[in-house]
């Protein structure tokens, strides 16, 4: 029958049809991978430690199944025993093993996402991909290509690595997963024959060998460096190729939609960095250090210019007399050192050594590493415009001479590339935290006026003094008052920053980041900073942004009213228009979470936007929020493209940026196909929460008050637990691994802010970790159910058909608890139990555990109720599949990691017992993929 004789509902039926079948073979597919990498592990296993230790393996990963799906008695008290009677040898070769199938199982289901990718953007009609996708509806809205393109114009997508230390794996290990990902691709694509079938199982079968005769931990602490340079080979596995290209392929689209374009778009997608530049808590970022981060990073991008350039002098073999050039290519290539009779009447390859010529003196004078040599002597370029300037005279003359198609090669995404990097690769922020800002402006103050307390001011007195201090010509920094090492720290650092500034470009150092900000005077104190080394005049101007972290819930509270007064203030209202009156403000999700508890973060983050775009809104200032989000839900986490749409209107409005952070940024952009797939997201999801949804209505004003009161209520459930009951801090140290996680070398910066063992002092990173080890994920949703249970006896009127209602229309709500739903899935009340019982006191452990028990399972009778599943995940299937595939193999790493701590605690000298809990530490990491 025909199509439109189809009822709608059997049309829908037949779509959910197809989409049940595609899943079902996507599942089996998946299956697949992981049986050929978990029987090439377990073959591996048994050739190199045995067939009994292979058993053994086999009987703890069935028993924990029993135990894990039952909490059954019998199950646990065989799963003790099995671990009580294995020595430490054999304990630490088991957890290897468990630890090895989490990381294979990550690749198998990371290449069945690209799968899944793939054949989405095969069935799509709108073109491949999410963005096109997003272009399609802005089409169907009626927003016309020119209008896109003015978007484009002044848009900015800035995603910001982080070396936040949440990626426990080395880069030795990553490398050769990447390998063993590479050919399971390869078998996916391309039709083997028998022999490439075979040779393609050894290669498996070799990787997976190599990787399990090397080691999992790192044996030395990383340096900063050392996070830098891993944090760059990001830039080499993908950002140096699919940023650039990102950008075309959405100038390609307009094109398509009928905009002739007289401009190319704009490079709105700009990568950020704070590795190297975030002082906030790690002594170890200097002055020095910060300089020899931008030196690598200059040193990342030239080598990558000056390869592309030595492909295209030899693919540009177009010859004089074959084909016109233009005048200003002429002139390009006689101007070029390269003297070989070779290349004589081939003008464009002349220009291109002329170009590397220059490029490689302009490295030489930035004082960068590069591996290739000129073929001549070139002037160095002044600035990066100057570059484009040349590559473009390449790009007029093939344009003009019908060579429109050569021009679109390589060249296009060089001179793409250019815009987009600069000299400088990435825009490193500075970030330190009021409290060593406020201490060195106390003492240049104390200096510079004897008989002054500064630190005794108070606010008002501080503004009047520092707002003085800005319009000042002098100087307020002496050369003849001998200063302490911290204040002259922080004055090198705002050197470097402005050496920065002359050396690359303004680009290289864009913000200044403020942590822990609190009131006004902490950002005019830096404003006063950046005045005495040049980046801020006494006139008004400033070379750089300032840049506000909140990040407490008092602090979220107060930044609308902090920001109200900044912008009423003459002196500061003026360095904002110099900088094109755009502020740039930051959101703190970690923080505030350990703070106020999931619910009460999120609540006081989304309420804090909304009053900050009001705020903006009345001094005619741009806003751009910047999220520190983690890669937890206790930290911010989740689906990009969810929490980007889900912000207040006003909120995105062309400009986001966004933290990536630890285990995150290997997950998304460790495979170019699949970092352009989440690139591409963030920019589709700031296109339309700003154009298809700039000013989506307001919640009703009865949402709005019960979201209040349920936050109020989480806020009181959490606060009572973590802050306000006694003993809770002893629980959390003893049925944690917050201690062995200090000894893995997975980051430079100090686990702590003070020495103490407060969690108010506690960094948000090792808090979440801790949690999520223990299986807990105790951040990510503690409150919610009792929250839920007393509102409801509180609103017997509106009761549970309401909180239906917030979760269908609301899409902040809606976020908020599919987050939940995914960190409670990986939550194990079973396997925490275990973890319960390393709390000696025995009265403490009840007290506390009982009340963490009722919340759990209150939580997700609530979630289940109010979202209408019968099962956690159920409305997402694949990560739901993804989920089960892998507890087999990541609860028996949780066992052994409790019999492990038990022997640390009762001080077994054997170095191996740290060590496996080390491993296991890694192995839980990596079957939980977001944990920090």
């Amino acid at each position: 029958m025909s199509l439109q004789t189809v009822p709608p509902d059997a049309i829908d039926n037949r779509a959910n049809r197809a989409e049940d079948a595609q899943a079902l073979e996507a599942d089996a597919r998946l299956r697949d991978d992981i049986r050929l990498l978990g029987r090439i592990l377990g073959d591996t296993v048994r050739d190199q430690e045995g067939a009994e230790l292979f058993d053994l393996v086999e009987r703890i990963r069935q028993t924990s199944i029993r135990f894990h799906r039952d909490e059954d008695r019998l199950a646990r008290r065989e799963l003790e025993q099995i671990l009580d009677s294995m020595s430490i040898s054999e304990t630490v070769r088991i957890v290897r093993a468990f630890s090895y199938f989490s990381h294979l199982a990550n690749i198998a289901e990371d290449q069945n996402n690209i799968r899944q990718m793939r054949a989405r953007s095969a069935a799509q009609s709108t073109g491949s991909g999410v963005l096109a996708e997003t272009l399609a509806h802005a089409r169907d809205a009626g927003i016309r290509p020119d209008v896109l393109r003015n978007f484009f114009k002044t848009a900015l997508v800035s995603p910001v690595l982080t070396a936040h230390p949440t990626e426990v794996r080395r880069k030795s290990t990553m490398d050769r997963e990447m390998e063993v990902a590479s050919l399971l691709d390869r078998r996916e694509r391309v039709a083997l024959t028998e022999d490439e079938a075979a040779a393609s199982d050894e290669q498996l079968r070799r990787e997976v060998l190599t990787l399990w005769q090397t080691n999992l931990l790192r044996r030395t602490k990383l340096t900063v460096l050392d996070e830098v340079a891993n944090g760059l080979s990001f830039y080499d596995y993908t950002f140096l190729r699919e940023v650039p290209r990102l950008v075309n392929v959405l100038e390609d689209r307009l094109e398509e939609a009928g905009e002739a374009a007289a401009s190319e778009l704009a490079s709105f997608l700009r990568m950020g960095s704070w590795i190297g530049g975030d002082r906030d808590g790690n002594p170890f970022v200097t002055a020095d250090v910060m300089r020899g981060t931008l030196r690598l990073q200059s040193s990342r991008v030239m080598q990558f210019y000056l390869n592309e350039l030595h492909v295209l002098g030899s693919e540009l073999s177009i010859a004089a007399h074959l084909a016109d050039v233009s005048e200003e290519l002429r002139t390009l290539a006689e101007r070029s050192p390269d003297t070989s009779p070779h290349r004589s009447g081939e003008p464009y390859r002349l220009a291109v050594s002329g170009i590397y010529a220059r490029l490689t003196a302009t490295a030489e004078k930035l004082e960068v590493e590069i591996t290739r040599r000129p073929v001549g002597k070139g002037r160095p370029y002044e600035t990066v415009r100057e570059l484009q300037a040349d590559l473009d005279v390449l790009h007029r003359s093939l344009i003009s001479n019908n060579a429109r198609v050569i021009a679109r090669g390589r060249l296009r995404l060089l001179r793409r590339a250019v815009d987009c990097f600069g000299f400088h690769l990435a825009r490193l922020d500075i970030r330190q935290n009021s409290a060593v800002h406020e201490r060195t402006i106390a003492e240049l103050m104390d200096a510079a006026n004897p008989g002054m307390s500064y630190l005794a001011l108070g606010e008002d007195a501080r503004i009047s003094l520092l707002t003085n201090e800005l319009r000042s010509t002098r100087s307020l920094v002496s050369p003849f008052v001998k200063y302490s090492d911290e204040t002259m720290g922080e004055l090198n650092v705002f050197h470097s920053a402005a050496e920065a500034h002359a050396k690359f470009g303004s680009d290289a150092i864009p913000q200044c980041i403020i942590s822990m900000c609190k009131g006004m005077s902490d950002m005019l104190e830096v404003a006063v900073l950046l005045k005495e080394v040049g980046l801020v005049h006494p006139s008004g101007r400033s070379a750089i942004n300032i840049v506000p972290l909140f990040e407490t819930i008092e602090d979220l509270q107060a930044s609308s009213a902090i920001m109200d007064r900044m912008l009423s203030l003459h002196d500061y209202r003026r360095l904002v228009d110099s900088r094109g009156s755009v502020q740039e403000v930051m959101l703190g999700y970690s923080d505030s979470n350990k703070d106020g508890g999931f619910v009460t973060s999120g609540w006081e983050l989304y309420k804090a936007e909304i009053g900050l775009v009001d705020v903006f809104e009345r001094h005619g200032v741009r806003l751009r929020l910047f999220h520190g989000r983690g890669g937890s839900v206790g930290r911010g986490g989740g689906p990009s493209y969810d929490a980007i749409i889900a912000q207040p209107g006003g909120a995105v409005n062309g400009q986001i940026r966004i933290t990536e952070q630890g285990e995150i940024i290997s997950s998304k952009y460790s495979n170019a196909e699949v970092g352009r797939n989440n690139l591409e997201i963030l920019a589709a999801a700031t296109l339309e929460a700003s154009l298809l949804h700039p000013r989506q209505s307001a919640p009703r004003r009865e949402y709005l008050t019960a979201m209040d009161e349920l936050s109020n209520l989480a806020f009181k459930a959490y606060r009572g637990l973590v802050y306000e009951t006694d003993g809770f801090v002893d629980y959390f140290w003893a049925s944690t691994v917050i201690n062995e996680i200090a000894t893995l070398n997975i980051g430079s910066r100090p686990a702590s802010r003070k020495k103490t063992r407060a969690i108010e002092d506690l960094r948000a990173i090792p808090w979440v970790f801790s949690w999520a080890q223990c299986r807990l994920m105790l951040p990510g949703w503690y409150g919610f159910g009792s929250a839920v249970e007393q509102w409801i006896a509180e609103h017997p009127d509106k009761g549970m058909p309401f909180l239906k209602e917030l979760y269908r229309e609301w899409p902040f709500f809606r976020m908020l608890l599919s987050n939940m739903d995914m960190v409670l899935a990986k939550s194990s009340i079973a396997i925490a139990s275990r973890y319960a019982e390393l709390v000696p006191d025995e009265a403490l452990r009840e007290k506390i555990f009982s009340r963490i028990r009722r919340e759990w399972h209150s939580c997700i009778e609530t979630l289940l109720d109010i979202m209408g599943q019968d099962r956690l995940l159920q409305g997402n299937p694949l990560l739901e599949r993804s989920v089960r595939h892998r507890f087999p193999y990541l609860d028996p790493l949780n066992h052994v990691q409790v019999e492990l701590l038990k022997e640390h605690r009762a001080q077994n000298p054997d170095e191996q017992v740290l060590r496996g809990i080390q491993l296991t530490i890694n192995g839980i990491s990596a079957g939980l993929r977001n944990t920090g």
